[in-house]
């Protein structure tokens, strides 16, 4: 049947490699990958190996965002997981290439390779560039955080339907996921110091000429770790998860980061606690000035000298340790051959970091027996004392914001939004885009046993567990309830009567939506835990 495909003798002999695509024409973030495929395929025959290809899916975020589709975003890092391993094991193939773009498609490979414990490669299609557009006489460059965020000038009237138009029509002017330091750019940081993507590979634009050579160079770097029988897991220790979590601090990014790092550590079997993160946002300043917490973009890093240059001034500040990669060469010699651009404003030496501290906090407490992140990039890491305002489910928390019925002091809670609640755990970015668009971004906190995308920004709390619909706390909360949030602390309190409220509780009906939907309820484990769906050794 090989025979068949039009492969021969010298095709068969060699090793045989899937270059797994996550192309769709359905998103920015992943239509050009189709044509990164064929350097990829190039480069493992010049490796001495034969390309085979599979392709597997992508749910965007941005498009979903807001809706109900949301709900199968988090799902789909599952299944993106679930088929590159049962296509690559299926036809006992040696190795593979992975070429992700949107969100879920970079910790779903890495998932695959650790759980396969192959020989494996992640290329990142790479970043979109900036939007562009003259407003009120200025130009402005955009990305898709703008479009959220004039979302809320606009209900607050300080956006006329035209400006919201133009912002819209402009953010996002072709191939490349989202701009900022938002999911998927913190995550392609994150694996190449992971040590599964090659350094530099993932930095190019999507539409930029180098990443042509870029897809060659991963093809025939899959293709030598095949011979030197270099698998995943070789790669994923604790040190490489501890330097990968230090990029993720350091750059202010998403804290999706925290869910998929635990999920990428629990598929290779390596010990990991999400307080990892606040131990190293206490320790490691934010050292880039990336959007959403900062002014650029990460086509500016590239211009100002790549991850390279970002690894060496964590390298050089003593903040990361040298660990292997699939390039061949170590962490430390890759960020060793960085090329700063004169005059560039992007990346800060660990000594003069454009924040003290880093930008992400574990908190626990009556709210988060099992933990919550706070997000505090661009903004004080203090204390924030307010009213909860509850709602079950995001649309009602967005239509209260939308209608300006939130005000300073207030703490929105969505609740029901959790792994199993949702089902799927939806990203709250419309929400926390709207409050920022009013001017209320670090005057108004969000609590959500749900998520919140790399693009927001403000006093936000995510992942609270256990969540509403295992009878976590935050399903005990009531408006006008006293919350008291203390980061230095690490606390998330409510002034109540919890045993009162317990004895009162009367759970919510689960959310059936049929489908893959209540298949993922029934399986998936607390987001303190990376809302897995696989069997662990705690299971």
């Amino acid at each position: 049947m090989l025979r068949a495909t039009g492969l021969g003798d010298n095709e068969l002999a060699g090793p045989i490699i899937a270059v797994v695509n996550t192309w769709s024409t359905v998103t920015p973030c992943n239509m050009h990958l189709d044509k990164l495929a064929e350097p990829v395929r190039e480069g493992v025959r010049q490796g001495g190996a034969t390309p085979v290809d599979f392709n597997t899916i992508v749910v965007s975020d941005g498009i979903t965002m807001g809706g109900e589709g949301m709900r199968a975003s988090l799902i789909s890092r599952e299944v993106i997981a679930d088929s590159i391993e049962l296509a690559v094991r299926g036809h006992s193939l040696d190795a593979a290439v992975i070429l992700v773009g949107c969100d879920k498609t970079l910790p779903a490979a890495a998932m695959a390779l650790a759980r396969m414990d192959i020989p494996g490669v992640i290329f990142y299609g790479g970043t979109i560039m900036a939007g562009h557009c003259k407003f009120r006489g200025e130009e402005k460059d955009l990305s898709i955080q703008d479009v959220f965020e004039a979302v809320g000038a606009h209900a607050k009237g300080d956006y006329s339907d035209e400006e919201l138009d133009q912002i819209e029509r402009a953010a996002c002017p072709g191939a490349g996921a989202c701009g900022g330091q938002f999911t998927a750019n913190t995550m392609a940081m994150a694996l190449a110091f992971l040590g599964l993507a090659p350094i530099g590979a993932g930095d190019p634009p999507a539409i930029a000429e180098e990443k042509t050579a870029e897809g060659v160079r991963c093809g025939k770097l899959a293709a030598q770790l095949v011979k030197d029988g270099k698998t995943a897991r070789q790669f994923i220790t604790e040190t490489s998860l501890r330097n990968a979590a230090t990029s993720v601090v350091a750059s202010g990014g998403s804290t999706n980061a925290v869910l998929h790092l635990a999920a990428i550590a629990a598929e290779a079997g390596v010990p990991f606690s999400i307080d990892l993160f606040d131990e190293l946002s206490r320790t490691t300043p934010v050292i880039s000035n990336l959007k959403p917490g900062g002014q650029y973009l990460a086509k500016d890093l590239y211009a100002a000298g790549g991850v390279r240059l970002f690894g060496q001034s964590l390298m050089e500040g003593g903040k990361i340790e040298d660990t292997p990669t699939v390039s061949g060469e170590t962490l430390f010699a890759e960020f060793n051959k960085a090329e700063e651009t004169p005059g560039q404003k992007v990346v800060h030496a660990v000594s003069d970091p454009f924040k003290e501290t880093g930008g992400l906090r574990i908190l626990y407490g009556d709210l988060a027996p099992e933990g919550g992140v706070l997000k505090t990039a661009g903004y004080a890491d203090g204390a924030f004392e307010g009213t909860a305002r509850v709602f079950d489910g995001e649309e009602a928390a967005f239509k209260a914001v939308n209608d300006r019925q939130i005000k300073e002091g207030d703490v929105v809670v969505i609740r029901y939004e959790g792994p199993k609640g949702g089902p799927g755990m939806r990203e709250m970015l419309a929400t926390t885009a709207a409050v920022a668009g009013q001017g209320l971004a670090g005057k108004v906190a969000l609590i959500t046993d749900g998520r919140f995308s790399g693009a927001s920004h403000g006093f936000v709390i995510g992942h609270v567990a256990p969540e509403a619909a295992v009878g976590g706390p935050i399903g005990l909360l009531q408006d006008g309830d006293k919350i008291i949030i203390d980061a230095e602390a690490r606390r998330i309190d409510a002034d109540i009567d919890w045993d009162a409220r317990r004895a009162a509780f009367k759970p919510k009906a689960p959310n059936r939506m049929g489908g893959v939907f209540d298949k993922y309820a029934k399986l998936v484990s607390s987001a303190s835990k990376g809302a897995v769906t696989i069997q662990t050794s705690n299971d």
